[in-house]
């Protein structure tokens, strides 16, 4: 992802997702509930995600998932634009939207990402 507008653009393609307000800034939402955010820190968005989920991502992949003393303990991870890593990242997007869906929407979309 090369920055914020093609992270949205991708959300958008996903069932059922919205833009609403998030904290004062426009997001891609699903069922009210956010799947990313821009971030406070330059270069980076935020990607809401299960803290387990996290630590592996910034276990496996420092280049392109980290955090700062802000997001520790949250279940959200900073993800840096321009990492080479698009595929993946697509592919944790699709699985909040999978996390938050509905179960016929889940059933109509397929197993979780």
């Amino acid at each position: 992802m090369e920055d914020w507008d093609a992270v949205v653009a991708y959300a958008l393609t996903l069932p059922g997702v919205v833009m609403d307000s998030y904290y004062g800034s426009p997001v891609p939402k699903h069922n009210g509930k956010a799947l990313v955010a821009p971030g406070r820190e330059p270069d980076s968005f935020v990607l809401m995600i299960g803290i387990e989920e996290k630590a592996v991502l910034i276990d496996t992949d420092p280049a392109t998932f980290w955090e700062t003393d802000h997001y520790r303990g949250w279940p959200a991870v900073l993800v840096r634009y321009g990492s080479g890593a698009r595929e993946r990242i697509e592919a944790l997007i699709a699985r909040r939207w999978w996390d938050v869906a509905k179960r016929a929407e889940r059933a109509d979309f397929g197993p979780r990402p």
